[in-house]
């Protein structure tokens, strides 16, 4: 897969409702799972920075066992135009994003774990990350496709 798509805001790309699929492998004991659900970028709450409030929430299955799952980010503008600053909901940095080319890569070390995420837009209507998380206590890859969820009776992008 050469081809990225450039974004030129990642802001207003991400926008909106997406569905996805993540599949969690385990390097160390070949375990694998699978996230399903959604996941909503929508304008922060109340007067603070401008950004979006990114949740997501589905359901995880692990060793066969199937239960809700879900998480909450903060996507704030970031230092350079149409990028962003993602955070934690306590405030704490997760790292930056940066699809101005279609492609980004970025780190976040997790006590002694370190989280290698690349970023990649295929179209205006799809995008993919792949998390390798490596450490003492983790050896995961954690694959996401994401596709806009959009309303029936609205055309599809080429």
């Amino acid at each position: 897969m050469g081809e990225f798509r450039p974004v030129p805001d990642v802001l207003p790309y991400l926008a909106g409702s997406w569905w996805l699929k993540r599949s969690v492998r385990d390097l160390a004991n070949t375990d694998e799972g699978t996230f399903t659900g959604n996941t909503t970028f929508s304008p922060l709450p109340g007067s603070g920075p401008p950004g979006l409030l990114h949740h997501e929430s589905g359901t995880f299955v692990w060793r066969g066992v199937a239960r809700p799952a879900e998480r909450t980010l903060h996507f704030l503008p970031g230092t350079a135009p149409g990028t962003a600053d993602v955070r934690f909901t306590d405030g704490r940095r997760f790292h930056d994003l940066d699809l101005t080319s279609g492609r980004w890569i970025t780190g976040h070390p997790c006590a002694a774990d370190l989280y290698r995420g690349e970023f990649t837009v295929l179209d205006a209507d799809h995008w993919r990350t792949v998390w390798r998380v490596a450490g003492p206590a983790k050896d995961l890859v954690l694959t996401t496709d994401y596709a806009r969820d959009r309303p029936r009776d609205q055309p599809q992008a080429d």
